[in-house]
């Protein structure tokens, strides 16, 4: 396929942020693309080679490919950067610096045909087979060495090879990852359901096989060749992340009963990190919550848990919490983050040890459990998964009533959990979804807001005084699932200790980007934006009507949206949670009316 039909649909997806609008450009591009390239075609537009929980990175810098640029278009790096820093994007910077010097036809670019293996490919093409094939091989380099950095430049130069100005463009933005479509998982299912089952009704077939295998590629690919009946038979597969269930929430023990009946069960909800754990044999593959690969984390998790299982092959979900080992007692989340390191990762596991807490089993002896009740599926892990003082289960009872409920979340709270998880005994697990049959219950919940939230962070502002040198406010957003984008809701600039900017700047520099994402959507200037992949927590005194931010707008009032009043950060940075799990504007809606209610009531008394 040539990687011109690609570049056409990048040039009119860039030009627009409306969903519709996105999602016709790619039915029209998915109607031209080969079905063996299908796969290919779906990463790329996400700016991967991969599925994420395989871990794949190009790992090359503005800095190499500026050197790539230099050597391959025969210019001084000044005009390079005098050109950047009009446009502010490197990818145009290097098309419009090509455009200047093939006036009269195509660069001849200094090439070292050594680098790759050209002879492959049809002299006059340039494939999207082509460009994808090069862009593994970089990512199959390893090291940072001069040798690895002079291969990396040769593909680099490969790349652009045969490459038009606007073909230059957009592969850069592939090597930097700079990609910025606004095209998300949901839109790209839209697309695949019109274009090859010709409805968009299937979408949710399709959404049941990404949720499955966390592979959208292999969706795309799936639906291509065997269409929707290939979907309906879509199975997990051992080793691929299932998307977590979420849970809804409650501010009450009353609520939860007139939500849930009169029979449910209550878990503890740990202070910790939800773990998905894939085993066959000896063999243990980790993941997150949002599906990256944490092994490196959790070695003794990878050592000691086998021996734990009397299965065949298991998925199971668990949260990883650090403990006291003296006590015994749960430590917050933020204990686990010391393990996040590169090095003297040894150290880390034994100065901040855990338990690894079950709750669920989604596949057992080759078998699909997400179809059983959650009563069988608790009576399936009991059985398949041994106790002992490093592996445990979570903590569960079977309540009726208000008291029960309330005494079982004094046991939690007093264990040092958040509070309770309440579950219905009957309903299935479901993939990738937030529904109330799953609900959860805090401490939190009983004050006037009703709840912490977890924010995308989506803008920076550079801190004075003490916070030079760091961010020192922030600009967050909700999640809108409806139109899949990241409305504003509030700045937070106070809850921050030296120690949480420091690390923030760490986490948030590699995500700045000049120009704003198009799910961004926020009427306010930041002096950075970042690319909305982080998600922290913060509380509040109330949330009120804004004429300013875009949470929830014209959904309480006509132009007017929903903001957070006086709002602190608590100190817990989730890189445990994907942004599309952050609080969504539905949930912020439920606060506020929550919140009014509570006024009212009050004013009655």
């Amino acid at each position: 396929m040539e990687f011109s039909i690609l570049s056409e649909s990048f040039d009119k997806m860039e030009s627009t942020r409306k969903r519709l609008e996105l999602t016709q450009f790619l039915v029209e591009l998915f109607e031209k693309t080969p079905h063996d390239v299908i796969s290919k075609i779906v990463y790329l537009i996400q700016g991967k080679l991969r599925p994420d929980f395989e871990g794949i990175e190009l790992g090359v810098s503005e800095k190499l490919v500026l050197r790539a640029a230099k050597k391959s278009l025969g210019t001084n790096e000044k005009d390079i950067i005098e050109t950047l820093n009009k446009v502010g994007d490197l990818g145009t910077t290097i098309s419009k610096v090509l455009e200047r010097k093939t006036q009269t036809g195509l660069f001849d670019f200094a090439f070292d045909s050594g680098a790759h293996d050209e002879a492959s490919f049809d002299a006059k093409s340039n494939t999207v087979e082509r460009i994808y094939e090069i862009l593994w091989d970089i990512s199959q380099l390893e090291g940072a060495g001069k040798n690895v950095q002079d291969k990396k430049i040769n593909f680099i130069s490969s790349l652009w090879n045969k490459c038009k100005p606007t073909e230059v463009k957009f592969v850069t933005k592939l090597l930097l990852g700079t990609l910025r479509l606004g095209v998300a998982e949901n839109t790209v299912m839209d697309a695949l359901a019109i274009a090859f089952t010709g409805d968009k009704e299937n979408r949710k077939k399709l959404q049941y096989a990404y949720n499955v295998s966390s592979d959208l590629g292999k969706v795309a690919e799936t639906v291509a060749t065997k269409g929707i009946e290939g979907i309906e038979k879509f199975e997990i597969t051992l080793f691929n992340p299932i998307r977590p269930m979420l849970a809804d929430r409650v501010k009450s023990e009353a609520e939860a009963i007139e939500k849930m009946g009169n029979e449910f069960a209550a878990e503890y909800k740990l202070d910790g990190e939800r773990v998905q754990l894939h085993i066959e044999g000896d063999k243990v593959v980790l993941f997150s919550r949002s599906l990256e690969n944490i092994e490196s984390y959790y070695p003794d998790i990878m050592e000691k848990i086998p021996k734990n299982i009397q299965a065949d092959n298991i998925i199971l979900e668990a949260e990883a919490v650090a403990i006291n080992e003296n006590t015994g007692d749960f430590l917050p989340f933020q204990e686990l983050m010391h393990r996040r390191r590169k090095y003297k990762i040894e150290k880390a596991i034994t100065k901040y040890p855990i338990t690894v807490n079950f709750f669920d089993v989604l596949y057992c002896n080759g078998r699909n459990c997400m179809e059983l009740s959650y009563k069988e599926r608790r009576e399936k892990l009991e059985k398949h998964v041994k106790e002992d003082e490093f592996a445990k289960y979570i903590p569960m009872k079977i309540v009726k009533n208000e008291c029960e409920i309330e005494d079982f979340m004094e046991n939690s709270i007093n264990a040092g959990s958040e509070g309770l998880m309440l579950k219905m005994l009957d309903k299935p697990y479901q993939a990738g979804s937030r529904g109330s049959h799953w609900l959860k219950l805090k401490r939190e919940y009983r004050n006037e807001l009703g709840d912490s939230l977890d924010l995308v962070v989506i803008g920076g502002y550079f801190g004075k005084g003490r916070r030079t040198g760091n961010y020192g406010t922030l600009l967050l957003a909700t999640y809108d699932e409806d139109e899949d984008n990241f409305p504003s809701i509030c700045k937070v600039g106070t809850g921050f200790t030296d120690e949480s900017l420091d690390q923030l700047y760490q986490i948030l520099n590699p995500k700045v980007s000049i120009k704003k994402n198009p799910r961004i959507i926020s009427e306010m200037e930041a002096d950075v934006w970042f690319e909305p992949e982080l998600v922290i927590e913060v509380v509040a005194s109330e949330i009120t009507l804004s004429p300013i931010h875009k949470a929830a707008l014209n959904m309480v009032r006509k132009n007017t949206g929903l903001a957070l009043r006086f709002p602190k950060f608590t100190g817990k940075i989730r890189v445990d949670k994907a942004v599309e799990d952050a609080s969504t504007n539905e949930e912020v809606i439920t606060l506020y009316k929550g919140q009014k209610k509570i006024a009212h009531d009050k004013n009655l008394m």
